[in-house]
């Protein structure tokens, strides 16, 4: 299988006013946003041209946080190695997730965007 690259969302692809970082054709995007956020993502992303395969955080809205988020990624990273993927780099802008990421993947190539052009929460734990 061919090697991809995985991509957040929120301060990676969508950087509110400015162009994010866009995914290849073939890579995936790993969201911390919950499942019952779908519509609305896929509606944004199609409007930006983008088509990607995507992978939403099975926690409901009011039960994720920037760690669970984190944590979600690793885990469908290494399903999707399991599976046969090569991962060649994650897109990720939150130092809590890319933490979380390492420890379950402390070998994963990380591009850790730093930037002030989104917020992130002030709330680590639920």
């Amino acid at each position: 299988m061919p090697k991809i690259n995985g991509y957040d969302i929120d301060g990676v692809i969508d950087m509110h006013s400015e162009v994010g970082v866009y995914p290849g054709p073939n890579d995936v995007i790993i969201t911390g946003r919950s499942f019952e956020e779908t519509q609305e993502t896929l509606e944004m992303l199609i409007r930006r041209g983008i088509k990607n395969k995507v992978f939403f955080n099975p926690l409901r809205f009011d039960e994720k946080t920037r760690e669970s988020s984190g944590q979600h990624k690793g885990r469908t990273l290494l399903s999707l190695m399991d599976a046969g993927f090569e991962i060649g780099v994650f897109f990720e802008d939150d130092p809590i997730q890319v933490a979380e990421i390492r420890k379950i993947l402390p070998d994963l190539k990380i591009v850790h965007l730093v930037h002030d052009l989104t917020e992130k929460e002030n709330v680590r734990h639920k």
